[in-house]
Protein backbone atom coordinates (compact mmCIF):
# COMPACT_ATOMS: atom_id res chain seq x y z
CA UNK A 1 0.00 0.00 0.00
CA UNK A 2 1.51 3.41 -1.02
CA UNK A 3 2.49 5.52 2.02
CA UNK A 4 0.37 8.67 3.17
CA UNK A 5 0.66 10.75 6.19
CA UNK A 6 -0.36 14.03 7.37
CA UNK A 7 1.06 16.99 10.18
CA UNK A 8 -1.47 19.80 11.46
CA UNK A 9 0.35 22.80 12.68
CA UNK A 10 -1.44 26.08 13.89
CA UNK A 11 -0.18 29.27 12.62
CA UNK A 12 -2.14 31.21 15.26
CA UNK A 13 -6.10 30.73 14.45
CA UNK A 14 -4.94 29.19 11.36
CA UNK A 15 -4.59 25.26 10.78
CA UNK A 16 -2.04 23.79 8.43
CA UNK A 17 -2.12 20.18 7.31
CA UNK A 18 0.99 18.87 5.68
CA UNK A 19 0.43 16.32 3.07
CA UNK A 20 2.74 13.66 2.44
CA UNK A 21 2.57 10.54 -0.24
CA UNK A 22 -0.74 9.14 -1.84
CA UNK A 23 -4.10 10.47 -1.31
CA UNK A 24 -6.19 7.94 -2.88
CA UNK A 25 -9.31 5.41 -1.07
CA UNK A 26 -7.14 3.88 0.99
CA UNK A 27 -5.74 6.66 2.78
CA UNK A 28 -8.52 9.37 2.58
CA UNK A 29 -9.74 7.88 5.80
CA UNK A 30 -6.62 9.77 7.54
CA UNK A 31 -7.49 13.41 6.23
CA UNK A 32 -11.42 12.99 6.79
CA UNK A 33 -10.14 12.30 10.27
CA UNK A 34 -8.10 15.58 10.01
CA UNK A 35 -11.02 17.49 9.24
CA UNK A 36 -13.12 16.28 11.48
CA UNK A 37 -10.80 16.73 14.20
CA UNK A 38 -10.37 20.14 13.68
CA UNK A 39 -13.94 20.97 13.00
CA UNK A 40 -14.66 19.35 16.19
CA UNK A 41 -12.05 22.13 17.76
CA UNK A 42 -13.96 24.71 15.97
CA UNK A 43 -10.73 25.22 13.76
CA UNK A 44 -12.64 26.00 10.68
CA UNK A 45 -9.25 28.26 8.74
CA UNK A 46 -7.38 25.77 6.93
CA UNK A 47 -4.89 25.78 4.86
CA UNK A 48 -3.74 22.37 2.65
CA UNK A 49 0.11 22.21 1.84
CA UNK A 50 0.11 19.83 -1.14
CA UNK A 51 4.19 20.03 -1.30
CA UNK A 52 4.92 16.73 -0.28
CA UNK A 53 2.02 14.94 -2.20
CA UNK A 54 2.77 12.77 -5.23
CA UNK A 55 -0.59 11.86 -5.94
CA UNK A 56 -4.56 12.55 -5.41
CA UNK A 57 -7.10 10.02 -6.63
CA UNK A 58 -11.02 10.96 -6.62
CA UNK A 59 -11.39 9.77 -4.05
CA UNK A 60 -9.10 12.03 -2.58
CA UNK A 61 -10.62 15.00 -4.07
CA UNK A 62 -14.22 13.57 -2.40
CA UNK A 63 -12.59 14.62 0.65
CA UNK A 64 -12.73 18.16 0.18
CA UNK A 65 -15.58 18.01 -0.97
CA UNK A 66 -17.06 16.34 1.74
CA UNK A 67 -15.72 19.13 4.71
CA UNK A 68 -16.06 22.16 2.74
CA UNK A 69 -19.43 23.44 3.46
CA UNK A 70 -19.69 22.90 6.68
CA UNK A 71 -16.38 24.78 6.95
CA UNK A 72 -17.81 27.80 4.70
CA UNK A 73 -20.85 27.64 6.91
CA UNK A 74 -18.98 28.56 9.73
CA UNK A 75 -17.44 31.61 8.33
CA UNK A 76 -13.77 29.41 7.50
CA UNK A 77 -12.68 28.28 4.31
CA UNK A 78 -9.67 25.84 2.83
CA UNK A 79 -7.14 26.99 1.05
CA UNK A 80 -4.48 24.79 -1.40
CA UNK A 81 -1.08 25.58 -1.38
CA UNK A 82 1.88 23.97 -2.79
CA UNK A 83 0.70 22.22 -5.25
CA UNK A 84 2.89 20.25 -7.99
CA UNK A 85 1.68 20.35 -11.68
CA UNK A 86 0.88 16.57 -11.62
CA UNK A 87 -1.65 17.52 -8.77
CA UNK A 88 -2.93 20.95 -9.53
CA UNK A 89 -3.85 19.33 -13.36
CA UNK A 90 -6.32 16.84 -11.65
CA UNK A 91 -7.71 19.70 -9.62
CA UNK A 92 -8.39 21.93 -12.75
CA UNK A 93 -9.72 19.20 -14.77
CA UNK A 94 -12.52 18.90 -11.90
CA UNK A 95 -12.96 22.45 -12.14
CA UNK A 96 -11.93 22.89 -8.32
CA UNK A 97 -10.09 26.33 -8.97
CA UNK A 98 -13.41 27.43 -9.36
CA UNK A 99 -14.02 26.47 -5.92
CA UNK A 100 -10.93 26.73 -4.13
CA UNK A 101 -8.63 29.17 -3.61
CA UNK A 102 -4.41 27.93 -4.86
CA UNK A 103 -1.92 29.37 -4.23
CA UNK A 104 1.82 28.57 -4.94
CA UNK A 105 2.81 29.39 -1.25
CA UNK A 106 2.11 28.30 2.09
CA UNK A 107 2.47 32.02 3.12
CA UNK A 108 0.46 33.55 0.24
CA UNK A 109 -2.50 31.42 2.24
CA UNK A 110 -2.04 32.06 5.42
CA UNK A 111 -2.20 36.10 4.43
CA UNK A 112 -4.98 35.62 2.38
CA UNK A 113 -6.38 34.80 5.98
CA UNK A 114 -5.10 36.96 7.55
CA UNK A 115 -6.35 40.39 4.74
CA UNK A 116 -9.71 38.56 5.50
CA UNK A 117 -10.03 38.79 9.05
CA UNK A 118 -8.65 42.37 9.09
CA UNK A 119 -11.41 43.38 6.58
CA UNK A 120 -14.05 41.76 8.59
CA UNK A 121 -12.54 43.43 11.96
CA UNK A 122 -13.46 46.83 10.02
Amino acid sequence: MAEFSTAITDKGDISVINLSGYLDAHTAPTLENNFTDLIDQNKFKIVVNFEELAYISSAGLGVFMAYIEKIRNNSGDIKLTNMNDKVYNIFDLLGFPLLYEIYKTENEALNKFKESDEVGSK
